[in-house]
């Protein structure tokens, strides 16, 4: 599948909702570099949606093809907007900002928390069905011989994470992996009931390890992380807790995979005297991010849900130009050393409450680079 001259990437695609339009137009960036293969996709929520269009369209045309698909996906969720006929600068009062929607959005948040959707959408309707069906050829996205796809979604009995392999996925897989519980109904598969996969791995970065041939592995976040300002209404206080809940999984899977590789270095052990293939992998594995966050922070948990196509058009572009930006500063980098840098980040304050515990000050069995967590 892969030639020499081309550097083999990895992408794990978080969810977030209308939000994975930033998403989209990353890929359209990273898509448009014929420098680039993409060798495997995890993908959770509006992230499994973007991957399983991509697939389809890489089988159909190509690059181009991909492209395309993405494209008439998110053109068609824009056309679900009761907006989408009026100017964009009317538009403008939906911005999060805007502190006359502050009582709106407080009322139509706790309203949500009152009623189910059981009861609010008792025929279990969801528009999202009818674009995946007709936007995306699933025979296409099983049979994709030119990436891997993995599709995270949540076991509502269990609270476990189940990652769906390629040959399992279909429409009713990418709704479960895009069920959030207070709005849709849960997802049955195989008598087994789903919610959102991002509960559980948003995205999981794991089968990406085990199963793919590349050696770095780009995570496209688009969930803040950071907040300067302590939330104190309750809209905002939502939509931190919103932020924390959807990236929780995804920094403990950074930060094991961090606290190996350091072991891993620690040690001294190259990868080939390695005998357990998942160290051999995480020896070898780079790791970057395009940090969607920082563009989108401002918007709000709430504008997840905003679908008029002038929005959605800004997020693409605003994910090209993150993408074109990620691609200027870091392109050297692939094939060569990671640009994530998880340790100084995700391993300093164990490093540091490790070192307080220790009599005397002595000197961890790891070394100054981290301790094991």
């Amino acid at each position: 599948m892969a030639r020499s001259n081309l550097l083999r990437l990895d992408l794990a695609l978080q969810g977030g909702g209308s939000h994975g339009a930033f998403t989209w137009g990353v890929l359209d960036r990273l898509l448009e570099d014929e420098s680039l293969e993409i060798a495997g996709i995890s993908g959770t929520s509006a992230g499994a949606m973007n991957a399983v269009a991509l697939a389809a369209g890489l089988m159909q045309g190509g690059r181009q093809g991909a492209r395309e698909t993405l494209q008439r996906f998110w053109g068609r969720v824009g056309e679900l907007s009761p907006f989408g006929a009026v100017p964009t600068a009317p538009l403008a009062w939906l911005d999060a900002g805007n502190p006359w929607l502050a009582p709106l959005r407080d009322m139509t948040q706790w309203l949500g928390t009152q009623v189910s959707p059981y009861q609010l959408n008792p025929l279990n309707l969801n528009p999202l069905r009818r674009i995946l069906l007709d936007t995306v050829d699933f025979d296409r996205v099983r049979g994709c011989d030119k990436t891997r796809l993995f599709i995270a979604a949540t076991r509502v009995r269990t609270g476990e994470l189940r990652v769906f392999d390629q040959h399992e996925l279909s429409a009713d897989v990418v709704l479960a992996s895009a069920c959030l519980p207070l709005l849709f109904q849960a997802v049955e598969i195989e008598g087994e009931a789903y919610w959102d996969g991002g509960y559980a791995g948003n995205p999981s970065l794991l089968p990406l390890v085990l199963d793919s041939p590349a050696d770095d592995l780009l995570v496209v976040q688009i969930n803040p992380r950071e907040r300067a300002e302590l939330p104190r209404q309750a809209g905002d206080i939502l939509d931190r807790i919103n932020e924390v809940t959807f990236n929780a999984s995804l920094l403990r899977e950074l930060r094991s995979i961090g606290t190996l590789k350091e072991l891993l270095a620690a040690e001294g052990w190259a990868a080939r005297q390695l005998r357990n293939p998942v160290f051999r992998r995480l020896a070898t594995l780079r790791l970057h991010r395009v940090d969607g966050g920082q563009w989108l922070a401002d918007l709000g948990a709430t504008s997840k849900t905003r679908t008029d196509p002038a929005f959605l058009d800004r997020l693409f572009r605003q994910g090209r130009e993150a993408a074109e930006a990620w691609l200027d500063q870091h392109r050297g980098d692939l094939g060569v050393r990671s640009t994530l840098d998880i340790a100084p980040t995700m391993l300093a304050a164990a490093t540091a409450d490790a070192s307080h515990q220790r009599p005397n000050g002595a000197s961890s069995a790891t070394g100054e680079s981290g301790a094991p967590a």
